[in-house]
């Protein structure tokens, strides 16, 4: 599998450890991986020795009620001798029996202080954040402290909140670009796929429907994107279509 994702021209490969649902534990991977760092360490052995780009690992701080940094110490140590040198710490235990995957990625506590011990046990090791970071001021906080931080569902929910980043965190000049822009590009796309390999705009568009996130008109330009008795339409007349209510509520 690795093979397969560096021939497609992937950046990395990241093995998860921190997916708790029951389905994933049937497969024996997820979260219950973290219970075995030694095999973890035999499969980023031989997936490092397998590829030529890097292989990285996601993770928890600790599963069910094992809350001792000890814990996810040893877990990062036992797998960093294998080869890998970026974790991605979600910041939570993972609660393998008696929560959801969605409990389990709110009702742990955050322990964002366990993280910052991993950095300074393992210098030499890059390590990135994930959990609970849905404002700029704490991206700028974990970044004076660790290598990087990872944005989940946040960047789905709230797309428009990741605009500025090029500059508030690379430098780049600023763009005037507007949520509008966005939309029409995406419509676009959207025409360029349906032409190229026949897919139907609706299954590109329920992945932007974040982009107007705390917008007055918001739920209406879902529900009009999100309506599949529009499908025969073109995107650019659904995007139209779309902004009719929204703009009677702006």
């Amino acid at each position: 599998c690795a093979k397969l994702g560096e021939g497609w021209g992937y950046d990395e490969i990241n093995l998860n450890c921190g997916c708790p649902s029951e389905r994933v534990q049937r497969g024996a991977f997820g979260a219950c991986l973290m219970a075995e760092p030694q095999l973890v360490a035999d499969c980023v052995k031989a997936m490092v020795d397998a590829v030529d780009v890097p292989v990285t690992v996601k993770h928890r701080i600790g599963i069910d009620k094992t809350e001792s940094y000890g814990f996810v110490r040893d877990f990062v140590g036992t797998v960093a001798e294998a080869g890998c040198r970026t974790f991605i710490v979600h910041a939570r235990n993972a609660w393998l029996k008696g929560l959801s995957p969605k409990q389990n990625r709110e009702v742990p506590p955050l322990r964002y202080e366990l993280v910052h011990r991993l950095k300074h046990d393992f210098p030499a090791l890059r390590f990135s954040i994930n959990g609970g970071i849905a404002d700029d001021d704490t991206v700028h906080t974990q970044l004076r402290l660790l290598d990087g931080v990872m944005i989940g569902r946040e960047a789905y929910h709230n797309p428009w909140w990741l605009a500025d980043w090029d500059t508030s965190f690379f430098g780049d000049a600023p763009r005037d670009i507007t949520r509008e822009e966005i939309e029409s590009r995406m419509c676009d796309y959207m025409a360029r796929e349906a032409a190229a390999h026949g897919t139907p705009w609706s299954n590109i568009a329920r992945h932007m429907l974040g982009l107007r996130n705390g917008l007055p008109g918001a739920r209406r330009w879902r529900q009009v994107w999100s309506d599949h008795k529009l499908k025969g339409l073109a995107p650019h007349a659904v995007m139209a279509l779309a902004h009719e209510p929204a703009a009677q509520d702006a």
